[in-house]
């Protein structure tokens, strides 16, 4: 598939923007944070702009970004529609959330309910993000059952990597934060390795074979390209990448996007001050860049059964 830019920052953005607001709405009512009206600006701040952000450059992957509204009359069958409706609703939890927390500097009654509500509306909307891509069953990369844990996996490990370093800018209690960002880390890794070594070892069941119904009738090949020049299917679903450059881009993603991140998170747990912000923040940093790098090729990798007529031997 083509790994349109707008779709991976979307994928690697929203995720830890929605991600953030799930921790902040489930730990500001419980008093895991720091009761600081600024910090609550900045981490509901920085939350807001990831999962908008995030969500508004994905529009620009439409061909018609002016009816992307109609996407929310889709409800009953389309998990787009189901995390468009639950994002706005997760950002409307998020917003009589923060004005309580930030405004009147509480967090209980119904300010605390509207942040879990907040919490599980963004994991919600997490949840229908990777289902976009598991139900696509002409696809077998993602029609499998490692891509939707991968993807929360994903979303939580760099939610809390903006929280272990937003925290440690305003509070000292920053133990508790640093130990869950490491165990999330270590689970994203563990659910990456675990769907890199099913697509690896897997196929597809579809064949030029069964795609044409042919197969009765003996091998099945192709005699000629359906085109002549390169049209929208060839352009959106047969990009293809070379094997060395996966190669290549896994290990990136592996080392900046799991490796750095769990060496940082290990010293974070006895590193303070100032030092321990600048490792959270080597962290958050080179997370940023391996997950960029891992949702590239979560895209170049997945084929589409549609290549099969235009030369695959199976998808």
């Amino acid at each position: 598939m083509h790994p349109a830019l707008s779709i991976v920052f979307f994928t690697t953005s929203a995720g830890a923007g929605f991600a953030l607001l799930t921790l902040l709405g489930l730990g500001a009512p419980l008093g895991l944070l720091p009761d600081s009206e600024s910090f609550g600006f900045t981490a509901l701040a920085v939350a807001a702009l990831l999962a908008v952000g995030g969500l508004a450059s994905s529009v620009l992957h439409l061909g018609r970004p002016e009816r992307a509204w109609r996407a929310f009359s889709q409800w009953r069958s389309s998990w787009l529609s189901r995390e468009g409706i639950l994002a706005v609703l997760t950002l409307l939890s998020a917003a009589v959330f923060g004005s309580g927390w930030v405004l009147f500097g509480t967090a209980e009654s119904l300010v605390g309910l509207s942040g879990i509500l907040a919490a599980g509306l963004a994991g919600a909307t997490i949840y229908c993000t990777g289902m976009i891509y598991a139900s696509l069953k002409p696809i077998h990369q993602w029609h499998n059952g490692w891509v939707v844990p991968n993807y929360l996996a994903l979303a939580l490990m760099s939610g809390c990597l903006v929280l272990d370093f937003l925290i440690r800018l305003w509070s000292a209690r920053y133990g508790g934060v640093a130990l869950l960002t490491l165990v999330s880390v270590l689970a994203a890794w563990w659910t990456k390795e675990r769907y890199w070594r099913l697509i690896d070892t897997t196929s597809g069941r579809s064949t030029v074979a069964s795609a044409t119904s042919l197969g009765s009738r003996g091998r099945v090949r192709m005699l000629e390209a359906p085109h002549t020049e390169e049209n929208y299917l060839l352009k959106e679903m047969g990009f293809r990448i070379a094997r060395k450059h996966r190669r290549r881009l896994r290990r990136i993603a592996r080392l900046a996007g799991f490796v750095v991140p769990a060496v940082g998170s290990l010293l974070g747990l006895v590193l303070g001050g100032v030092v321990g912000e600048i490792v959270a923040g080597l962290g958050l940093a080179s997370a940023a860049l391996g997950l960029l790098a891992e949702r590239w090729l979560f895209f170049a990798e997945a084929r589409h059964t549609v290549t099969l007529y235009y030369g695959a031997d199976a998808a």
